[in-house]
């Protein structure tokens, strides 16, 4: 990630509505505004497992010290490399992060995990 901020921003729409959302942009019905979130939760309860304390810390981490590999950043937090790769894997669906594969040496190449956002800014519409 570069040194410049990047903000995000993130709402939150009960499932069905994201569909039909989904749906329509699809069809060509709706065509999303610059100023939309990117990232979308069906729940408060749903973003806050995701950008939960522990996952910020590790996002601060991946971005102060660069790891070059799961198992570099496993050493970094004392968090398994399963456990830390699922949460990445999880975090990457979601857009907080980028997965790339580095130089393979031997078996298989490491996986480097980068933060794509230096911050978030939450949106909730009670009246869609």
């Amino acid at each position: 990630m570069s040194n410049k901020s990047k903000t995000v921003r993130v709402g939150i729409m009960p499932l069905e509505q994201y569909k039909k959302r989904t749906i329509a942009i699809a069809k060509g019905e709706y065509k999303p505004k610059k100023n939309e979130p990117k990232i979308w939760f069906v729940s408060i309860k749903s973003l806050a497992n995701i950008l939960s304390e522990e996952n910020q810390q590790l996002l601060k981490l991946i971005t102060d010290a660069h790891p070059q590999s799961i198992k570099e950043l496993e050493v970094m937090t004392g968090r398994k490399a399963n456990n830390l790769l699922r949460t990445l894997r999880t975090m990457e669906n979601y857009g907080f992060v980028k997965l790339t594969e580095g130089k393979q040496s031997k078996g298989r190449a490491p996986l480097i995990p980068t933060v794509i956002y230096s911050a978030a800014k939450i949106e909730i519409n009670f009246y869609n």
